[in-house]
């Protein structure tokens, strides 16, 4: 889209950690942001799917927000996960979000009530008028049972502000009249960034972001690095996001904690898959192991 500047190209959905109550380790997650952002990391998008956003209360959500803004690594971007099914509820915090100084938020479709047409229209002119920073709409049938088709997104497109969609839904990817668009699923990252689009809002980049960076700066090897990575990609999706990401940081080293309910810990068959394909990638050692 001519005129929008890009966000960034690898935006990291980042996971927030938990201490051993359960309660979000601020320390952790600033110092998750650092380490993300030098290694191929130009911006997070905070307290979204990745980041248990279902499971945090609105003071903890907005503190998040507050914190990645506060400490933010230099030169990154922070998008804000400010979404609900309840039209009210999604216009309150991207308005807070938006006083917290966000660069832009992420409003995905509305979950479970499953509004039609003109409802989806409706929920997000309101979204719109809370806010002076881009949105980022977006689409993922597999969890809110309701797809945006390319029609709709470029229905969607014509409402001030509304400049981005993070498209998660593999057979609509397509360029859309005044949208930008974001892979959804790190598997879409080569084909998007193959359409002249700006990159991906991505979970692997926790742990592969040099090399997801690198598809972004060597068109040419794009294919190449893509294939070496579907191992990783297959492990991280082993059961539902995002238990293995979290596994996979913790086996590395990062302090990230558990998950809160109804999300559990990765089993142990889980946990060989997702550590076999870290030392098969060469990032974990067997003796680490």
């Amino acid at each position: 889209m001519t005129g929008v500047p890009a966000l960034g190209a690898i935006l990291t959905a980042i996971v927030t950690p938990f201490d051993d109550r359960l309660e979000v380790d601020e320390q952790a997650f600033v110092d998750l942001m650092h380490h993300l952002a030098a290694h191929g990391s130009d911006g997070f998008v905070v307290a979204g799917t990745t980041g248990e956003a279902a499971t945090l209360g609105d003071d903890e959500h907005l503190r998040l927000i507050e914190l990645a803004v506060a400490e933010r690594p230099e030169g990154t971007t922070i998008i804000a996960g400010t979404g609900s099914n309840d039209t009210r509820h999604a216009v309150e915090m991207t308005r807070r979000a938006t006083e917290l100084g966000v660069d832009a938020v992420l409003s995905v479709t509305p979950y479970y009530n499953r509004p039609n047409r003109r409802g989806i229209v409706r929920h997000f002119e309101e979204i719109a008028k809370a806010t002076d920073r881009p949105i980022v709409l977006y689409n993922i049938p597999s969890r809110t049972a309701t797809d945006m088709p390319n029609d709709l997104l470029g229905q969607l497109a014509e409402i001030d502000g509304i400049d981005y969609v993070k498209q998660a839904n593999a057979a609509n990817l397509a360029p859309v009249d005044g949208l930008r668009i974001y892979a959804g699923n790190d598997d879409m990252l080569a084909d998007v960034l193959d359409l002249g689009e700006p990159g991906g809002i991505c979970v692997a980049s926790h742990i592969i972001g040099d090399e997801m960076r690198r598809m972004v700066d060597d068109p040419e090897r794009r294919r190449e690095i893509d294939d070496a990575l579907q191992d990783i990609y297959r492990a991280l999706a082993v059961t539902t996001n995002p238990i293995p990401v979290k596994a996979a940081l913790n086996l590395l080293g990062h302090r990230v904690g558990s998950l809160r309910l109804p999300l559990v810990e990765a089993d142990e068959q889980e946990t060989d898959a997702i550590r076999h394909a870290l030392e098969r990638h060469g990032l974990l050692s067997g003796a680490q192991a």
